[in-house]
């Protein structure tokens, strides 16, 4: 059986009555104040247009080149694929897949992916596995990485501009208007108002501050009454065993009353991700070969770089990213599995909301990767000066896809529940 009316917040996992969202409003848990639904006017055409001009900025974007290098007469220039294919023959296959797939092939699966659901019903008809696409949409917007991608082109710039002349490509103007157009498309595509296009289960709205009180007085949670909620389209489905697992009947996904061994699959990556901080900050992230010699730069030596040579803004932007973020990361991670390990009832609405911020930033400690492509791509002169990826590289690589799958193990709803217990 299934629950229409009622929603469960995936993040405290609060029972409460849906109510309608008004225009231009939004759906916020009245206990932890996660955002549940929200109420956009003209939502699809909006998301229709806008994905189709991220197809067209998508096509030009990987045709033609990023940016150019001048030195005595010799052009090089580079495409993002191209820039993948010289990490490829640079024996830095793991570099060279983490940036196709967050750079390219992620953005494209969420355009493609919003244009398939959105084309169909504009023409009044039902889009075929409109669910399992709904749900891969979801998925490639967690790691589509088009906005860090144009920071990390940025400071790359920078960069060359003290080695030769800078030539900008066309793709770069191009990718700066695809971040616009896709945090555009992102923002008006609402997945939770599709669901009742595509099943005889209609999925209900709510109200646009905080939602009114609970079903009955006191907190009272999806798993406590034998609902599963679907972390992927919101359906609240009973189940006669609440650890069994289910598939969700609107989209498929497979339902669990909490994640499976949440803890230990967060304290597997966090120890991972912790181990290989090291090599990443101490081995070098670049080998760098001119007329005047060889030169191994770490990530802070390139954060020194661009202090000394008057970059500050972008010294402090990639310090930020790629040394603070992902040690505050790791931290914040710790602290949420330490005090949720040991039964922790304080502050829970806190340390819901410090997981938010861990995931929100998760991604932007990518803009070194990005950088370090480009470089390697772009300064191959020969016998005048190369650049080439160090051990370091993949190592923080690995530490950011770590801390992210870390924080996506994570159940938030873990903290409540002991929360729960002391009521």
């Amino acid at each position: 059986m299934t629950r229409t009316d009622l929603i469960a917040c995936p993040e405290c996992d609060l029972l409460q009555r849906a109510l309608p969202v008004p225009v231009k409003g939004t759906l916020r848990c009245c206990r932890c104040d996660a955002e549940l639904a929200r109420n956009r006017p003209d939502g699809q055409e909006q998301a229709l247009a806008l994905a189709l001009g991220a197809l067209v900025l998508l096509g030009i974007s990987n045709l033609y080149p990023i940016v150019g290098l001048s030195v005595s007469g010799t052009l090089v220039q580079t495409t993002l694929a191209g820039a993948v294919r010289v990490l490829f023959h640079g024996d830095m296959w793991p570099l060279a897949i983490l940036v196709l797939v967050t750079t390219i092939v992620m953005p494209v699966l969420q355009t493609v992916g919003m244009l398939w659901i959105l084309l169909p019903l504009r023409l009044g008809r039902k889009p075929w596995f409109a669910p399992q696409v709904l749900r891969l949409c979801h998925q490639a917007e967690s790691w589509g990485m088009t906005e860090v991608l144009i920071l990390g082109l940025l400071v790359a710039l920078v960069k060359l501009a003290h080695i030769a002349s800078v030539v900008p490509g066309v793709a770069l103007w191009s990718f700066g208007a695809l971040m616009l157009v896709l945090v555009g498309a992102h923002t008006a595509f609402d997945p939770h108002s599709l669901w009742a296009h595509f099943s005889a289960v209609r999925a209900t709205g709510g109200a646009r501050a905080h939602l009114e009180q609970p079903i009955v007085s006191g907190p009272i949670t999806a798993a406590y009454c034998g609902l599963l909620s679907c972390h992927d389209c919101g359906l609240l489905t009973s189940a006669h065993t609440r650890d069994h697992a289910l598939a969700c009947p609107r989209c498929g996904a497979t339902l669990h009353s909490r994640k499976p061994a949440s803890l230990t699959r967060t304290w597997a990556l966090l120890i991972s991700a912790i181990v290989l901080y090291i090599p990443a900050n101490v081995l070098p992230v670049m080998y760098t070969s001119s007329l005047f010699g060889a030169e191994n730069d770490t990530i802070l030596s390139g954060v020194a770089y661009l202090w000394t040579s008057g970059s500050w803004m972008l010294a402090i932007v990639v310090f930020i990213a790629s040394i603070a973020v992902p040690m505050l990361k790791i931290l914040a991670l710790g602290y949420l599995a330490f005090s949720t390990q040991f039964h922790s009832t304080s502050a829970p609405k806190r340390r819901t909301k410090i997981y938010r911020v861990v995931e929100f930033v998760g991604r932007w400690s990518m803009l070194d990767i990005y950088v370090i492509t480009v470089l390697v791509a772009l300064v191959q002169f020969k016998a005048l000066a190369t650049i080439q990826a160090g051990p370091a590289a993949i190592a923080f690589g690995a530490v950011v896809v770590l801390t992210m799958f870390a924080a996506m193990t994570f159940d938030p709803r873990l903290i409540w529940d002991e929360a729960e217990h002391q009521t």
